[in-house]
């Protein structure tokens, strides 16, 4: 089962779902859309490319085959298939990225199903009580993660964390349902020993 959800992360977006249906998407003048073009436009496409709905050079410009892959995107993440990046589409998409930056940052010498796991944890943090419930403070709470404080987290997303995100949000929990995970050799905190280890993939104890 899916488990997309739309975060609200950033306040544009709870004042767009205060006002419209669900999945819906409002029209403003930072949306993407044909037509349009620069280095926004070819950010987009690398974005989808990685995800695989965009299947062209990444050029900047915004034309019938960028339409088709945000409405291809649009439907798969339950927002209305407009073809424009409206405010949900961002967000999602911001979402996305982000956690791909942790995955790369983290576990990008790991196994598939060890980068999908690592996702995973994200997004069951998010869903926890226990932890911050949008993407961002999670990411970026205190000491989370290894790779936000030692910057590894800023390095380029490959397209394997890309489509390990999608993976994630679309319902595969290799971690089966863990809220940790770390890597033994490398614990500097012995508390996180404390908690109970679920299973463990490559170098990574995944634990809740």
């Amino acid at each position: 089962m899916k488990r997309i959800k739309i975060i609200a992360g950033v306040l544009f977006t709870l004042i767009v779902l205060n006002f419209s249906p669900a999945g819906a998407e409002a029209h403003n003048s930072a949306d993407l859309y044909v037509g349009s073009t620069g280095q926004e436009v070819k950010e987009l496409q690398a974005s989808l490319q990685a995800l695989g709905y965009f299947h062209a050079d990444t050029t900047g410009y915004y034309g019938p085959i960028t339409k088709n892959a945000v409405e291809r995107f649009q439907a798969d993440f339950n927002i209305t298939s407009t073809g424009y990046t409206g405010p949900l589409t961002r967000n999602m998409m911001d979402q996305i990225e982000m956690i791909a930056h942790v995955v790369h940052g983290e576990a990008r010498g790991e196994s598939y199903e060890g980068q999908v796991a690592v996702a995973a944890v994200i997004l069951n943090r998010i869903e926890s009580s226990a932890f911050p419930n949008t993407t961002y403070e999670v990411v970026f709470q205190r000491n989370a993660f290894t790779a936000v404080n030692d910057g590894q987290y800023w390095l380029s997303p490959s397209t394997t964390a890309f489509r390990a995100v999608k993976d994630a949000f679309f319902g595969w929990d290799p971690s089966y349902g863990a809220t940790y995970y770390y890597n033994p050799s490398g614990v500097t905190d012995t508390w996180i020993f404390s908690r109970d280890v679920i299973r463990q993939i490559g170098n990574h104890h995944f634990a809740r």
